[in-house]
């Protein structure tokens, strides 16, 4: 390649050599003092007036799993725990794709119409390469997330098994204590293994869609079992035919199952989430099945089974938990790592010495 810039008669040209690259942070940056944690009891009072601010900063807190927020969390959840119980709790999950935050738009803005207050509890998938999640359900709330009377809370599922987020059970208490008497908890949506979201709400609705070959998938899900209402969303146009189709083919479908212990019959309904049809008549079958329930007593029972498990689920996490943030015990479980890798010692061999190290106190 010719290049003239080299010849001898532009030996007066002058080339500047630039400017030298900006830091990336800027030099004259002070850094800000860290606004200090908030007390439980300032928490609590913001809480049960209401404050959607200072109920925003108690969920951060009981999503931490810094020990410090963790203190702070149990004692507003211990404080607020009397004023809990006293809304409507209601599962919505259904495959990827099927409508779910369009649909709890819709059925938000009917609820409210009546009065009272909204929170939807929103569980995104985290990543399991980077752990981290986009938290977008939100945006596709459009309608609610301005209502006045509509707290939207996206969270994580931060590997949690059954679709919900760890700490959503402790959510549900914060939201009631704050004067929500509806709440909407969207899972993960994949649908394998949904039972956990089974056990912290009162109604389990699960949303399908026609013309996809996937209408009786949620037989060998076994979550079809669990649900007390089956909707088939996007009936509309076209598509009117496909969900009819549906429809008779989960109600055929659920009469392969044994009688839920509510005993109640769950209904197959086909509504259109984007084009707001059949909204009412979800709703209906909603206020049909909570009636239906505290009349026959399983509305309590439920609760309190609800409660147990929980409790259960709690001791078994924390348990865990200690094992693995043990210093002394991080050595040993190296040491077993390494013999178990070099076949030395079989992985059961090696879980069996680790736990038989354990302390009579642990």
């Amino acid at each position: 390649m010719d290049h003239p810039e080299n010849d001898a008669k532009y030996n007066g040209l002058a080339v500047n050599a630039g400017v030298n690259q900006p830091p990336s942070v800027n030099p004259y940056l002070k850094p800000r003092r860290r606004a200090p944690l908030p007390s439980a009891s300032d928490l609590v009072e913001g809480i049960l007036k209401g404050d959607v601010t200072r109920l925003a900063k108690a969920v951060t807190l009981v999503e931490s799993v810094a020990p410090a927020h963790q203190a702070i969390a149990r004692e507003v959840i211990e404080k607020c725990l009397p004023y809990s119980g006293k809304s409507r709790r209601i599962g919505i999950t259904g495959v990827p794709g099927a409508g779910k935050s369009t649909s709890i738009d819709v059925f938000g803005l009917h609820v409210l119409k009546d009065g009272g207050k909204l929170a939807v509890l929103a569980i995104d998938p985290s990543s399991e390469r980077s752990k981290g999640s986009i938290l977008g359900d939100k945006t596709r709330m459009e309608k609610l997330a301005v209502h006045p009377s509509a707290f939207i809370r996206p969270s994580p599922s931060a590997g949690s098994l059954g679709g919900v987020a760890r700490k959503t059970r402790e959510t549900i208490v914060l939201c009631e204590a704050a004067g929500f008497d509806n709440i909407f908890v969207e899972t993960v949506g994949v649908g394998q293994s949904e039972t956990a979201v089974h056990s912290m709400v009162d109604f389990f609705l699960l949303i399908q869609v026609a013309g996809t070959g996937d209408e009786l998938q949620g037989i060998k899900r076994g979550i079809m079992e669990m649900a007390d209402g089956i909707v088939i969303n996007k009936a509309d146009g076209d598509n009117i035919d496909r969900a009819k189709l549906a429809q008779a083919q989960l109600r055929s479908a659920l009469h392969l199952f044994p009688t839920p212990p509510s005993g109640w019959t769950p209904e197959v309904l086909t509504y259109s989430g984007y084009f707001e049809l059949g909204i009412a008549e979800v709703w209906d079958m909603i206020d049909r099945y909570f009636k239906f329930v505290k009349e026959n007593g399983y509305f309590e029972r439920r609760r309190h089974e609800q409660a147990r498990y929980w409790m259960y689920e709690t001791i078994d996490s924390e348990l865990r938990r200690r094992f693995y943030d043990d210093p002394e015990r991080a050595g040993r479980i190296a040491v077993a790592e390494r013999l178990v890798l070099s076949n030395r010692l079989s992985p059961f061999a090696a879980a069996q010495q680790l736990l038989d190290d354990l302390p009579a106190g642990n």
